[in-house]
């Protein structure tokens, strides 16, 4: 079973590239804040099945929480700044 988690964490960080290709090429602000997002998230989970792998999910899952806050916290305050920039060029 361990094996499993362990495969599963090398998937998920191949799948996060998927999402790092749109915030580097990404058109618009927006499409690299989704992206962003994206990857935050799946760096969430990826957390809580290292946290799986070291049989410390209690610890891992206070640093998920954590990060979690973290990443809405600066996507609400990055979506605030690009409304406010885009409310000055108008």
């Amino acid at each position: 079973m361990h094996d499993v988690f362990l495969y599963s964490a090398v998937l998920l960080m191949a799948i996060i590239s998927v999402p790092l290709i749109r915030v580097v090429k990404g058109p618009t602000v927006y499409d690299r804040l989704l992206g962003a997002n994206a990857i935050a998230t799946k760096t969430i989970v990826l957390i809580a099945l290292i946290g799986f792998v070291y049989g410390r999910v209690d610890m891992f899952i206070d640093i998920t929480l954590a990060y979690a806050a973290l990443g809405f916290i600066s996507s609400l305050a990055l979506a605030k700044y690009v409304t406010a920039r885009k409310g000055e060029d108008a």
